[in-house]
C-alpha cells in the first residue's frame, strides 16, 4: 500500500501523522517509531515491527529447532552441576 501526504512541521519540529498513517503503520493510542535518514528521506518504522522482522530473521537463519526454554533449562542444570546441586535429570533418573 502507497499513501503520500503533505505534513507540516510546526516551528517547534512537531508534526502530526494523519490517523490514515496511524492506522496503514499500525499505531494506536501511545506508540513508538524509529526515525531512519536516507540522503533527505525520512523513514518511520514503528518499534514492533522491527522487532518482529529481528524474530522472522532469526527464525530464517536458525541451525537448531531448540526453544528459549529448552537453552534456559541447559543453562539452568549447567549452573547446578556446577554448584554441586541435583538437577531435575538426577532426581527422575532410576537407581542403578
Amino acid at each position: 500500500m502507497s499513501l503520500t501526504v503533505d505534513l507540516r512541521v510546526a516551528s517547534n519540529g512537531r508534526l502530526v501523522l494523519p490517523k490514515a498513517m496511524r492506522d496503514a503503520m499500525g499505531l494506536h493510542g501511545d506508540a513508538k517509531v524509529v526515525a531512519t535518514i536516507d540522503g533527505d528521506e525520512v523513514r518511520l518504522t514503528p518499534v514492533h515491527h522491527g522487532a518482529r522482522r529481528a524474530q522472522e530473521l532469526y527464525r530464517a537463519h536458525v541451525k537448531s529447532p531448540r526453544s528459549v526454554d529448552d537453552f534456559l533449562r541447559e543453562r539452568r542444570e549447567e549452573a547446578d552441576r556446577d554448584e554441586g546441586r541435583a538437577t531435575s535429570d538426577d532426581v527422575d533418573a532410576p537407581a542403578s
